[in-house]
């Protein structure tokens, strides 16, 4: 089982990840989506699309723009469609 962490709370635990350009993405269905507060930032990968963001919250602990998705990925990424990756803080755990 992989889970992502970040103060020592299981945000996603899941056997069914996909792996890209260096980052573990887990379907949504494995996140605590009571945990994620959506965020207005946004970006642009030429190869996956638009990502959108979200902020961690455990206890009164805000991890910025620590989470995102692809909503629409390109068809090359179509792997990761349904899927949120972790970063700044949050370990990936095998």
């Amino acid at each position: 089982m992989v889970k992502a962490v970040w103060k020592e709370c299981v945000i996603a635990e899941s056997e069914h990840v996909q792996e890209m350009d260096g980052y573990v993405y887990f379907p949504i269905a494995s996140v605590r989506e009571e945990l994620l507060e959506p965020s207005a930032r946004r970006s642009v990968c030429p190869s996956k699309g638009e990502a959108r963001y979200f902020h961690i919250l455990v206890g009164n602990d805000c991890n910025v723009d620590a989470a995102w998705r692809y909503p629409h990925p390109k068809p090359s990424a179509a792997r990761i469609a349904e899927h949120i990756a972790f970063w700044r803080g949050v370990t990936v755990e095998r």
